[in-house]
């Protein structure tokens, strides 16, 4: 036996390779910083730990509707209705294990072979693992740096094709931190509205911002019939390994969504969907702390990394990542993120690894402690400083 072709189409996420390798390293008794993983360093509040003992004490340990609990697709409803002004019900909302099946299953719902699928690029990497795996063709728009790393607006009219059947968008951004501006939000939907395609808007890391809060393109006149909301509890709550996410969307495509889910998952746990009531109800106070700290950090290792020679690095405007331009440094994203895990111990991630438009730039988690973000600043000055030039400028 030999497996499927498809197979041969299906990526990885080199986060979770590159944070295995750096196990490795402590296993032979290194000190490893790790600023690869995309999760908060935070414990989940302890209030939504106590809803979920509860829940379990109360026998919420069985099979639930495939589509979610009633009561947590309501609060959902009521929760993204608020946040992005719009009207949906839990009629619209899918509760799936995690964030990623609102990238898998409706692309496998949508997109047929041959169709294609515009993305950003760089861009998490289970974009074009997904479209690739569907047989479309991933068609990737550069972000730009100086646009804060949103889209080229006339690359993406240009992109745009019948073939063209969804558009993925993701802000606040993984890897760059970047934000769509809202002007560009209105743009991009006057570039869509009356094309046969859908959004993808992935919204992850919505309440994780440091400015004004990010638009959803769900929001603007003839667009939510129109746009798929991805959002979940791993990163607003600290609950990555919860694996709790959803969706909301038009409600022809949650019955495919539902088809899905009864045939690899039947449902999501019961019990953290209990837990996921307990984080939207209860206390929000946690999640401005994590944010407050997490802007904290910001602010000073990206100073940090902006002394280092060789290296340029823009303020990120939401989510908890530093995408820091090292061309000065001569060397390519992948020889430099080895150096300095290898060298210094500081575990990061190749710009390269979310796609072409990524070289030349290394992925900083700061989901990390401010001291160790401050020993990381300096493990990768000492690593870098005999490898560029001393008149190097950025």
């Amino acid at each position: 036996m030999k497996l499927a072709e498809r197979m041969s189409r299906i990526g990885v996420e080199s986060a979770f390779e590159v944070l295995l390798r750096a196990r490795e390293l402590e296993r032979q008794g290194r000190h490893v910083i790790h600023l690869e993983i995309g999760e908060p360093d935070f414990p989940t509040p302890a209030h939504i730990v106590e809803a979920a003992k509860q829940a379990l004490d109360e026998g919420y340990t069985h099979y639930g509707p495939t589509q979610g609990l009633p009561e947590l697709r309501e609060v959902v409803a009521e929760y993204i209705s608020r946040t992005r002004q719009i009207r949906v019900g839990p009629e619209h909302v899918s509760i799936v294990p995690g964030g990623k099946p609102i990238i898998f299953f409706p692309i496998l719902a949508l997109i047929e072979p041959g169709d294609e699928v515009i993305y950003p690029n760089p861009g998490f990497p289970i974009y074009e693992s997904m479209i690739r795996f569907s047989g479309a063709r991933p068609v990737p728009i550069p972000l730009l740096e100086d646009r804060g790393f949103s889209f080229d607006l006339g690359v993406l009219e240009k992109s745009i094709s019948p073939k063209t059947k969804m558009l993925i968008l993701n802000s606040p951004q993984n890897p760059t931190g970047g934000i769509i501006p809202p002007e560009d939000i209105r743009a991009i939907a006057d570039l869509v509205r009356d094309r046969d395609l859908l959004v993808l808007s992935d919204e992850i890391y919505s309440r994780i911002y440091y400015g004004e809060p990010p638009a959803s393109i769900a929001s603007l006149p003839g667009m939510l019939e129109k746009t798929i909301i991805l959002d979940g509890f791993s990163k607003t709550y600290a609950m990555t390994g919860w694996r709790m996410g959803y969706g909301v969307m038009p409600e022809w495509l949650v019955d495919a969504v539902n088809k899905l889910m009864v045939n690899s998952n039947s449902c999501t746990a019961s019990f953290t969907q209990r837990a996921g009531l307990a984080a939207i109800l209860g206390p929000q106070q946690p999640v401005e702390d994590m944010v407050a700290e997490f802007h904290r950090r910001r602010d000073t290792f990206c100073a940090g990394l902006n002394g280092i020679p060789g290296f340029r690095c823009a303020l990120p405007g939401g989510a908890f990542y530093a995408f820091a331009n090292i061309t000065g440094t001569g060397m390519g994203s992948k020889e430099l993120a080895d150096l300095l895990l290898y060298e210094a111990g500081v575990s990061c991630l190749s710009g390269g690894a979310f796609g072409e438009h990524g070289e030349g730039y290394i992925r900083f988690s700061y989901a990390n402690s401010y001291e160790n973000l401050m020993l990381a600043v300096d493990r990768i000055q000492a690593a870098v400083a005999a490898r560029v030039p001393a008149g190097s400028r950025r």
